[in-house]
């Protein structure tokens, strides 16, 4: 990426570790959006999965973070950090909501449905999150996120850079002013790896199946013998996720999705 002239940036910046991690994201939820792709949704009409629209959507918001820090502009990078924040809401609720539906046998999740089809938009962001928190089978992973306030500090820092409730993140918008911008960086990076935690601890309890490999599907389409238990493997970018990140960061929500399904997490 070739940065703007006459900035201030600095080395420091320029080889700072979220640039590597804005990468790894963006190239995992390029993986993810293609692999969702195999699965049809129940619950809506036509032949789409919405996951998979909704994965390539976050990848361009993620990319859109990566050019944003590349011109030097920390706090316009966090008007997207809530857009991501809300994908990873939307994304849950819309998963758990045509489940719920499915439950009492509703051939098309109508309120799903309008949404799909620009006739209504979904609840706010805090009628969503209180519709997670009373899922039940999202009941023990909601216990452990609110042992700390983690998601509403990043709701908090959002808003703040959105609304320069303090001067300073004037300043760091301003690439032609030298002033200390790893601190917000270092921030950034926290902020962007609790998300993708987030979001990848709603998405493999509500669908394990979507952390499938393509083995055995691929033998079943060649007409092959799949090998036994081949069903339960992970892809490999899943599962280099999960050791790389959620691992080190969350080890509680790592050992509660392992236990919730069936699939080969190590």
């Amino acid at each position: 990426m070739i940065l703007p002239e006459h900035t201030q940036l600095g080395t420091d910046y320029i080889g700072h570790k979220v640039f590597k991690e804005l990468q790894y994201y963006i190239e995992y939820y390029n993986s993810l959006a293609f692999g969702v792709a195999n699965y049809l949704n129940s619950g809506t009409p036509g032949l789409i999965n919405l996951d998979t629209h909704i994965m390539s959507s976050i990848e361009g918001t993620l990319d859109s973070i990566e050019m944003i820090l590349h011109a030097g502009r920390i706090n316009d990078s966090y008007a997207l950090i809530r857009k991501l924040h809300d994908s990873i809401i939307i994304n849950a609720y819309e998963i758990s909501y045509l489940d719920k539906e499915l439950d009492v046998e509703i051939r098309v999740a109508e309120k799903i449905d309008r949404w799909v089809t620009g006739t209504e938009g979904l609840p706010t962001y805090k009628e969503m999150k209180k519709y997670l928190e009373s899922f039940d089978r999202l009941n023990e992973l909601e216990t452990l996120l609110k042992k700390d306030d983690r998601y509403k500090k990043i709701r908090t820092i959002c808003n703040n850079h959105m609304h320069y409730n303090l001067f300073q993140y004037v300043m760091i918008n301003d690439n032609q002013i030298y002033t200390s911008r790893i601190p917000f960086l270092d921030q950034l990076s926290e902020n962007l790896k609790d998300l993708f935690v987030l979001h990848f601890a709603y998405l493999f309890i509500l669908r394990p199946h979507y952390m499938s490999s393509d083995d055995y599907l691929d033998h079943l389409e060649a007409d092959m013998q799949p090998e036994e238990g081949s069903q339960y493997w992970v892809a490999p970018f899943i599962q280099d996720a999960f050791k790389t990140v959620i691992k080190p960061s969350r080890t509680d929500i790592a050992v509660l999705i392992q236990s919730s399904s069936e699939m080969k997490l190590e």
